[in-house]
């Protein structure tokens, strides 16, 4: 079986395993971006799948994949809308962390210790698969995003979020959250493997999917929070795309 997991990329995140659910730890940078990842997310399915957001159990019906799912930071909102969720990660000690939270807050989440080319292989199939912060940390993109296309029934959507590839990225993601702010170890980001936009949605198009929609994650030092942006994709982004019905 084919994979593209890099093994080096796990063992930083097998390190940090146990500190997920802290929001002033190693995942603090998760932590104050989820509210805006999440916002993101619910709207993307909303739409797609025509559901009511304000209702109870919104996606309730819906099978859904998180790759890389750490301990649970998307996994768990996702289940509590009601959707029947699967989340795999390669890390081996974030799948304990991830169902011990999870039985904690009375949630059912299938958690597992495998790679997205393994489910495909065993032709497991969701309505929407999320793919956060993943694809910058793999050894083969484009075989890693195709094995998520194999993962969507038809009419599916995938939504991946990575970061750009750029001087400010670098300033950012690199200089700035590992060795000004201290939010992650040195060494979690390799900038040679961030992806510029345009870069990814024609890896996603090569992988058999048809982009619909991308936006940009943007910081705001002075509010300390996230926003979405239609125009400032410069560092953090994600994309929307379906697999044609």
């Amino acid at each position: 079986m084919t994979t593209t997991v890099d093994a080096s990329e796990i063992a930083k995140f097998e390190a940090m395993a146990a500190e997920w659910w802290d929001p002033n730890g190693k995942f603090k940078p998760l932590h104050m971006l989820n509210p805006c990842r999440l916002d993101y997310i619910t709207r993307q399915i909303a739409e797609e799948f025509d559901r009511d957001l304000t209702a109870p159990r919104a996606f309730e019906g819906l099978r859904l994949l998180d790759i890389g799912c750490g301990g649970g930071l998307l996994s768990e909102p996702m289940a509590r809308l009601g959707a029947d969720v699967v989340g795999v990660d390669a890390a081996e000690r974030n799948i304990p962390v991830a169902q011990t939270h999870a039985m904690q807050s009375g949630l059912e989440i299938d958690y597992r210790f495998t790679t997205a080319e393994a489910m495909a292989d065993a032709g497991e199939q969701f309505d929407a698969v999320l793919n956060m912060e993943v694809v910058e940390h793999v050894a083969d993109p484009l075989a890693y995003l195709t094995a998520c296309q194999q993962l969507l029934k038809p009419g599916g959507l995938h939504i991946c979020s990575t970061i750009n590839r750029n001087p400010k990225s670098f300033a950012v993601a690199i200089l700035g959250a590992e060795y000004v702010m201290r939010w992650l170890p040195k060494g979690t980001h390799d900038w040679s493997k961030f992806i510029t936009p345009d870069e990814l949605y024609d890896l996603i198009r090569k992988a058999g999917l048809d982009p619909v929609d991308r936006k940009g994650f943007v910081f705001n030092p002075v509010t300390w929070a996230w926003r979405l942006s239609d125009r400032d994709l410069s560092v953090n982004y994600v994309t929307a795309s379906l697999k044609p019905a």
